[in-house]
């Protein structure tokens, strides 16, 4: 037992699998070296049988990773786990996790008698520990086995060689208590215990995630799983955020640490937000906007008397600034570059002559620029090598009848207008891309919200579009917010072009589908 918590984010590979969450390989090296500069221990950096994409990633990662252990996920046979050892071989520090749900249900999948599923335990965890000195194993849907084949299972994964046992709460069904009681259970009744670090993996379907990580912290556990904001599948993951702080400001009762630096978790939040597509709520712990926020007025008589009367955390702590500097149109680039680096973006020359750029058409638009408009300039998803380009569009609306949208766009660097009606100035700024465009993907999400307050607000638009199984978000942001739409829309496209597989029967080297384009 030690008073050191290991930080394991899955926000890679957990996270990455919530609909929609899908990833570029550019955005997963980005949020990766940002979890080994904060100070992560373990980076799980995503399943590299699952794809030729996530090999690459994971391989990329191993190679560039400084400071954290990375970890590739694998199912109990010796292929997954041969390919996750190609991937993460390069590591300075590498892992191995391999795993088998365990709980009658999940048993009855692979169809396995317990004695047959031990076997496989076995022969699993020996391969990988011939591999990598590293090797974590662990039960799925450990909160629903029965304890007795529980404890023999994790015996067998001892004495195979695993270093790292993860319990995990697949589908979020355990409370804290017994999450305590589970984990000190083990430690207790499995010879080699000692031996080993125990973790915790829970998922958020009950809204205890946190909870219930923090109570098997409690009980034995050493190690806790997490993502960025939640992130993962159906209700998400324990949020790292706050399993971080809440060791870091109840260390009072819960004598644990972490070696996080915590003042870079509002900059990474924001970023994976970005990439993801999946908003913060505003009431989000830790990360939400409204974290900091008082708008009572006793609320904000006790801040102003004294900031510790409705705050257990400093902004700072987590990287917010305490003053919001307002940025305007006679800023110069040196002011942007301390604003930015106040916010937790470090930028070359070179990119930082591109967000000054766009720095001054947004404040030639704004009376004022705030710093969650530098967040959402800094947030912009176009880049110049995006085979769909947004160059003008005019929207016009009315009372009566249809809206129309001009629109002018590049494909792959050719111009072509379109001028399209539709059901609203959305509806018709959609048509218009996809007569230019054609594609059968179907708009799952839309989203907007305001950025800033007051009538010149930016405005962010989120959309989640789904196309043949495969699943992208886009998000822009723009004083208008039909333009943001249509960037957002666009920026989606965009990721499923990249995704979709050139080769495929039916499309052309563009993407566009013939079927569709008639």
């Amino acid at each position: 037992m030690t008073n050191q918590v290991l930080i394991f984010d899955t926000t890679l590979r957990d996270g990455e699998q919530s609909p929609g969450a899908t990833m570029t390989h550019a955005e997963k090296l980005e949020i990766a070296a940002l979890l080994d500069e904060m100070g992560v221990d373990i980076i799980e950096a995503g399943f590299p049988i699952a794809s030729e994409g996530d090999f690459a990633a994971v391989t990329e990662i191993a190679k560039n990773a400084k400071n954290s252990v990375i970890c590739g996920l694998s199912r109990a046979n010796f292929k997954d786990i041969d390919r996750c050892w190609e991937a993460v071989k390069h590591a300075k520090a590498p892992r191995i996790h391999t795993f088998i749900g365990t709980s009658p249900l999940h048993r009855a999948i692979p169809n396995l008698t317990q004695d047959e599923m031990a076997e496989r335990i076995h022969d699993c965890v020996t391969h990988a520990r011939n591999l990598c000195d590293n090797v974590q194993w662990s039960s799925m849907d450990a909160t629903r086995t029965e304890e007795d084949f529980l404890c023999r299972t994790v015996e067998i994964a001892i004495k195979a060689g695993a270093t790292t046992i993860n319990i995990p709460d697949t589908v979020g069904y355990t409370a804290p208590r017994e999450s305590a009681d589970l984990i000190k259970m083990l430690i207790d009744r499995v010879p080699g215990a000692d031996d080993v670090i125990f973790a915790t993996h829970c998922h958020n379907d009950l809204g205890m995630a946190t909870a219930n990580s923090l109570a098997a912290v409690e009980g034995g556990a050493r190690q806790i799983e997490c993502t960025i904001n939640g992130l993962g599948e159906r209700a998400g993951n324990t949020a790292l955020e706050e399993v971080v702080m809440a060791l870091k400001v109840r260390n009072d009762i819960m004598p644990w640490s972490t070696k996080i630096d915590t003042t870079k978790i509002m900059n990474i939040s924001r970023r994976v937000a970005s990439v993801s597509g999946f908003a913060v709520q505003f009431n989000k712990a830790i990360v939400g906007k409204n974290a900091f926020a008082h708008e009572s007025g006793i609320h904000q008589d006790g801040m102003l008397k004294n900031a510790e009367t409705f705050e257990i955390m400093r902004p700072t702590d987590v990287g917010l600034s305490e003053t919001n500097l307002v940025m305007g149109k006679h800023s110069g680039r040196a002011a942007l570059r301390s604003k930015l680096e106040e916010l937790g973006y470090d930028l070359g020359d070179n990119e930082l002559m591109d967000v000054f750029v766009r720095f001054k058409e947004l404040a030639d638009r704004k009376k004022e620029v705030f710093e969650d408009d530098l967040i959402a300039l800094m947030h912009s998803n176009a880049t110049e090598d995006d085979t769909l380009q947004l160059k003008s569009l005019k929207v016009a609306c009315g009372t009566e009848g249809p809206q129309t949208a001009d629109m002018v766009m590049l494909v792959e660097g050719s111009e072509q207008s379109v001028s399209t009606t539709g059901d609203g100035p959305v509806d018709a700024t959609f048509s218009a891309v996809k007569e230019i465009y054609p594609h059968r993907a179907r708009l799952q999400l839309y989203q907007v919200h305001a950025v800033t307050e007051g009538t010149d607000a930016q405005a962010t638009v989120s959309v989640r579009m789904e196309e043949d199984g495969r699943i992208a978000t886009g998000q822009s942001s723009d004083t208008d917010t039909v333009v943001a739409s249509a960037k957002a829309y666009i920026n989606a496209l965009n990721r499923l072009i990249v995704r979709r597989t050139k080769s495929e029967p039916g499309y052309d080297t563009k993407g566009v589908s013939y079927k569709d384009a008639g």
